[in-house]
């Protein structure tokens, strides 16, 4: 073989494994470290589950989601923050502590302002709740579909709480929001706000008295091991939002970035299945574990017993803006 054979049989042989190299680069995955407060087996489990496989397949296997489901990175806090920083790509967290990065957020916890699931939903799709989402931008968070949780009750293990003036004295778990603080020191009760991972041994230990929160976390952290008593109370409406971090969404192609929000689009659509499933069968659940449940409550004497607190919500956040969700078909 001659010098000059040699060479381009070389160059040719070096030009493939370049090629070859290159291929299989382009076929590695990009990780995608998903984060969430509960177990796989959850609402969040569900609209996680979704989201992934969306983007996956619509994406032709270009990202490869890793979920951190039970807090394995964090609270919810922590998780807001570490999209912030861009040490977490991906999260859905309730607006427990969303309202502190982003104060608007706060009004969709408003109690009693929802009249059902249906009211919730539409305005959530509607408008309002597609606007709202625009605002996570200012605060350094990429919000692309809001999931959900269901509407919150009480759970507690003094006694049955049927009426506002049950609720006086007790210590009751809050999320780490200003306005569900508000509601539950207007009614007479102690509001200890506390990051998820830490309730279960607050309960178990007595350090709180109960929590609130939808059947559908009731459920899936199995409450009835640490709760006697339960109320359906459904006095907040609580939604979930689907998040990725500025600096992750900024690497995407407008097509990938379609590909996230179509994903995220059908994780919400699953966490409200999940929902739907759980509302049907979670109330014999708990029961069945010993939970005793009040099934019936005068929710116009807990709006009553509300009057102060709603005027501090009026004064926050408008009136007109509580009245346009209010009438919302």
């Amino acid at each position: 073989m001659t010098s000059l054979r040699r060479t381009f049989v070389a160059t040719c042989a070096l030009a493939a494994l370049t090629v070859s190299t290159a291929t299989v680069f382009a076929q590695q995955a990009k990780d995608v470290k998903l984060g969430y407060a509960l177990a796989v087996n959850s609402h969040y489990g569900a609209a996680a589950q979704a989201w992934s496989d969306s983007v996956e397949k619509s994406t032709n296997q270009a990202f490869k989601f890793k979920q951190f489901p039970s807090s394995a990175l964090g609270g919810e806090r922590e998780l807001i923050e570490g999209l912030q920083l861009g040490t977490v790509e991906a999260v859905i967290v309730s607006t427990g502590a969303l309202s502190n990065f982003v104060p608007d957020v706060g009004v969709v916890d408003v109690p009693f302002l929802f009249r059902d699931t249906a009211h919730a939903r539409a305005v959530l799709d509607g408008k309002f709740g597609q606007d709202l989402l625009t605002k996570f931008r200012a605060r350094g968070l990429i919000a692309l579909a809001w999931g959900e949780q269901g509407f919150r009750h009480l759970t507690n293990n003094k006694h049955a709480v049927s009426k506002p003036e049950d609720l006086k004295g007790l210590k009751i778990r809050v999320t780490e929001n200003p306005v569900h603080i508000t509601a539950f020191r207007t009614l007479g009760a102690s509001p200890t706000p506390m990051s998820w991972p830490e309730v279960i041994g607050a309960l178990q230990q007595g350090t709180i008295d109960g929590q609130e929160n939808p059947l559908s976390v009731a459920v899936s952290a199995k409450l009835w091991q640490v709760q006697k008593h339960m109320t359906l109370t459904s006095h907040v409406y609580a939604p979930v939002a689907l998040i990725v971090s500025p600096g992750f969404w900024n690497s995407l192609n407008d097509a990938q970035k379609a590909a996230f929000t179509e994903g995220a689009r059908a994780g919400a659509l699953a966490s409200r299945k999940f929902v739907d499933d759980v509302e049907k069968k979670g109330v014999e659940e708990m029961k069945s574990h010993g939970t005793q449940v009040v099934t019936q409550v005068d929710k116009a004497a807990f709006k009553t017993a509300m009057a102060p607190a709603y005027k501090q919500y009026a004064s926050k956040f408008g009136q007109k803006t509580l009245d346009d969700i209010s009438n919302v078909k």
